[in-house]
């Protein structure tokens, strides 16, 4: 069985942040989006994954999966973004004749994938098996009918739900979702969607299985989804302290990464500070990841998510619920008159507390 990752989509509902990087290569507990989906296939024992990208992520993709020594990547290119069912066309020779697991590359299940993958390897007749998951509100979302142990119906956001069954960001199939991409024919908007490949399929007769997912599971679209499955993932924090510390408070787990240096400072976990960071009278609050060569003087910071390299001085406002990127620079001015000073990129997002 081999694994299928795609990572070529334009993440454009989290730009800035993804205007110079891919949204897969975006840090959650301080490790790349894509890690989580590779990690979750390595330990059902696949090891041979492709990952499809565009022409614009390929190359940082391919940097963030070096570390993996055992897993052999083939990196498949999508030049247009027509859909999940065109990404598997595009990747039909790598696949070969095999089964496989297909995983979004942004997308996080709290247990892995080992039952769901188990669901379809218990039935030797199973064409496809998807993830499921109950959501108040599918409407933007593909959704599942189910009658006893089979899917009979897919829509992808559909207007009037036929069911909370929402389809999770991870499918296995054989062979045959082969044939129905071959014959399946583009939507209103040009793109070839995998519901509609399975619904082929069902409508063929194929058996379709579904697989209720066990614990959380985030779909990391928006920053707010990137925040809260940061916060999902420190629940699970262990404090470990390596790094140089001097007259901090600490309390919570709380991983301090060696190499890193926090001095003056009060630090209320789970929190992760990477190495190489600077941290000098601050107060490192709650669900708060810092990155790799962080700066952090005289500021204060809460549920927040600080990407490598950056540079936060002297804030008389707390920073909370925040999404920064890798190599920003966030400085406070006591100069009058009382003023701010942006230079903010397109698509950006800013919230200015008024006095």
């Amino acid at each position: 069985m081999k694994g299928l990752i795609l990572a070529a989509g334009l993440g454009t509902r989290l730009r800035p942040i993804t205007s110079l990087r891919p949204k897969p290569t975006i840090y959650v507990a301080n490790k790349p989006l894509i890690h989580y989906g590779v990690q979750d296939l390595i330990e059902v024992g696949i090891t041979e994954i492709g990952v499809v990208v565009n022409q614009v992520t390929a190359e940082a993709l391919k940097e963030v999966l070096t570390g993996f020594s055992d897993t052999n990547f083939e990196f498949i290119l999508q030049n247009q973004p027509k859909g999940l069912a065109h990404a598997v066309k595009v990747s039909r020779e790598f696949l070969g004749d095999e089964p496989f697991v297909m995983y979004l590359s942004d997308n996080i299940f709290e247990k892995g994938i080992r039952d769901f993958l188990e669901a379809f390897n218990t039935d030797s007749d199973v064409n496809a098996a998807l993830a499921l998951v109950p959501v108040e509100d599918p409407r933007a979302l593909g959704v599942a009918v189910v009658k006893g142990d089979r899917i009979t119906q897919l829509v992808e956001k559909p207007e009037v739900p036929p069911s909370n069954l929402a389809i999770a960001g991870v499918y296995v199939f054989d062979t045959s979702i082969h044939d129905a991409i071959e014959v399946l024919e583009p939507g209103a908007k040009g793109e070839y969607q995998i519901t509609d490949a399975i619904q082929l399929l069902l409508d063929s007769g194929g058996n379709v299985r579904p697989v209720l997912v066990d614990g959380w599971w985030k779909d990391t679209g928006k920053a707010e989804d990137i925040l809260d499955a940061n916060r999902l993932q420190l629940l699970n924090l262990r404090r470990r302290i390596e790094g140089e510390v001097e007259n901090t408070q600490i309390t919570g787990d709380v991983v301090i990464e060696s190499g890193a240096i926090v001095r003056d400072t009060t630090i209320c976990g789970p929190a992760i500070i990477a190495s190489g960071a600077v941290i000098e009278n601050a107060y490192i609050g709650p669900f708060t990841t810092i990155g790799k060569e962080v700066s952090i003087f005289e500021a204060e910071l809460e549920y927040t998510v600080v990407g490598n390299r950056t540079r936060i001085k002297t804030i008389e406002t707390r920073l909370q619920g925040s999404l920064i990127g890798e190599d920003v620079e966030i400085c406070g001015d006591s100069s009058q008159p009382n003023t701010h000073r942006l230079i903010i990129g397109d698509n950006s997002k800013v919230t200015l507390q008024q006095p």
